[in-house]
């Protein structure tokens, strides 16, 4: 296994700037495109901008497993690595949850914070009939062939939103319905665009630019108003479905560094959040508010995965 984490590393790794050093590394727990991909990108950049790291910073995607791979790497073998920092999400603690890493839990690692959300959102290719999340409860309530691709693996975020959605509309076999987990968003996209599969789920700052450039409908948005720059989306409550579901990006960093390095990368992350270049980034990419940064994201955090095993277990992800 180590050998297959040192190959990723070494295929995925980005240089910058020919063969400058960097003193910091992000990695990206999936492709490039997807969410993951763009919190280490704008993050590492902001930091580097606003000048809380001294070089720019690398970027190293390391797919697999839904964020298993990264988090069985840095768990292993980057410990105590005080200039590692990793994208993480919803999705992540998510899967931590339902146990889907091989045994690993979400106090190997230590959460640094979050600064946005990702609205969740479900799409459809431009030409498809389906216009309304009501349309799709309906599609599949008919029994007919409908499928979704999301950058999840099964039970993972992504999918649990469209179960939540199904549920909420009076699916009651939600366990039957069909779901395809790729390596992110991007790639899901791709499934959706091509006609592999009914619907996508996913972040809004995975398909903007699917959605501006008109290759995509969005049947609704996972929040609890509208997001500001796409208003014409509407929310899953304004259609007769109170579902929300916001996917978080942050970081986490190894467990085995110093509380005093802990809140080094506390203050540097809130200082991205603070910036005007995030609050840029976010409205470009359709990502709301939300700023939880230290000790008490952590605390946070673990609540969150407690409720997330509750919710698993009531709808049949896991036992």
């Amino acid at each position: 296994m180590t050998i297959t984490f040192r190959a990723l590393v070494a295929s995925a790794a980005i240089s910058v700037f020919g063969t400058a050093a960097f003193a910091v590394e992000c990695i990206a727990p999936a492709n490039p495109g997807g969410g993951w991909d763009f919190t280490c990108r704008q993050i590492g950049k902001i930091l580097y901008d606003i000048g809380q790291v001294d070089q720019p910073v690398q970027v190293t995607n390391m797919a697999g497993a839904g964020g298993g791979v990264a988090y069985s790497h840095v768990v292993g073998e980057r410990n105590d690595d005080s200039d590692l920092i990793v994208a993480a999400s919803s999705a992540t603690t998510t899967r931590l949850a339902q146990n889907a890493f091989a045994g690993m839990t979400a106090d190997q690692v230590r959460f640094v914070g979050a600064i946005a959300g990702d609205p969740g959102v479900i799409v459809v290719a431009k030409d498809s009939p389906l216009n309304t999340l009501n349309d799709l409860v309906e599609a599949v309530k008919n029994g007919e062939d409908v499928s979704f691709a999301g950058g999840s693996a099964a039970g993972g975020f992504d999918h649990l939103k469209v179960l939540q959605v199904l549920k909420a509309g009076g699916v009651d076999d939600i366990r039957a319905v069909k779901y395809i987990g790729v390596d992110g968003g991007a790639d899901a996209i791709t499934q959706t665009i091509g006609g592999f599969t009914t619907a996508m789920t996913g972040d809004m700052s995975e398909i903007v630019g699917f959605i501006q450039s008109g290759e995509v409908k969005a049947l609704g948005v996972l929040t609890e108003e509208r997001v500001p720059g796409f208003e014409d989306i509407p929310t899953a409550k304004e259609q007769g479905l109170d579902v929300v579901a916001v996917n978080w990006r942050g970081l986490y960093v190894p467990k085995g560094i110093s509380d005093e390095q802990f809140n080094a990368w506390a203050e540097k992350l809130q200082a991205v959040a603070d910036s005007a270049e995030w609050q840029e980034a976010m409205a470009a990419n359709g990502l709301a508010p939300f700023t939880k940064v230290g000790s008490d994201f952590q605390s946070w955090v673990d609540d969150v995965v407690a409720e997330t095993v509750v919710l698993s277990k009531e709808i049949g992800v896991i036992q």
